[in-house]
């Protein structure tokens, strides 16, 4: 019997050496990337989320955002001049986990920071039929009654800290104070005015 006969009339030893294909092709993909200083590193200028931005981008998890929204703009001329210069590994070296995503009910995020105004984004929170009629996005009104108290940030940052995040001692100690009394819809303002702030290419 043929080799390749084989292989086609046992379908467990088809499915051993199909796996063994894909991870010889990932790991060719893959492995090199963690060596690869533009995946690896920091782009220039970025700087770890402030305790306040920190608490927002969790409101941004908590409230299904990412479900709605990517943060990565692929580098297609479709893509870049409606939003920005495309999505570099640099920018995300700190994001733990990643908010990429892939689904666009609404636009991609990725820059908008400070695009519009603080006073944009509130209002676009509390009814975002105020500013973009026919915008699909539910409401969020509860986000200005919501006020954090702090008590688990300093901790995240400190968990941040041992995945690499570049958190001083100093940034630790202040985190709760920075973030007592804030608005829940303000940490999240925050967060969002500093996506994408990074890279310059702005359009």
């Amino acid at each position: 019997m043929k080799r390749h006969e084989l292989v086609e009339k046992n379908i467990g030893l088809m499915i051993v050496l199909i796996v063994v294909a894909i991870s010889f092709g990932g790991l060719t993909q893959i492995v090199p990337l963690f060596f690869q200083d533009e995946t690896t590193q920091p782009v220039e200028g970025l700087r770890p989320y402030t305790a306040v931005e920190l608490e927002g981008r969790d409101i941004y998890i908590r409230e299904g955002c990412v479900s709605c929204h990517s943060q990565m703009i692929r580098p297609f001329r479709s893509e870049t001049e409606r939003y920005g210069h495309y999505s570099v590994a640099g920018e995300s070296v700190w994001e733990h986990p990643f908010l990429w995503g892939s689904k666009r009910t609404g636009p991609d995020l990725a820059r908008v920071g400070e695009r519009y105004s603080d006073d944009w984004h509130r209002a676009h929170l509390i009814n975002p039929r105020d500013v973009v009629p026919e915008s699909k996005m539910p409401a969020y009104p509860w986000l200005q009654e919501n006020v954090l108290d702090g008590k688990y940030t300093a901790r995240k940052m400190e968990v941040m800290r041992k995945l690499g995040v570049p958190y001083t001692d100093e940034d630790i100690a202040g985190a709760r104070e920075a973030v007592r009394g804030v608005s829940e819809i303000d940490a999240l303002i925050a967060y969002l005015q500093h996506l994408g702030t990074v890279i310059s290419d702005r359009r």
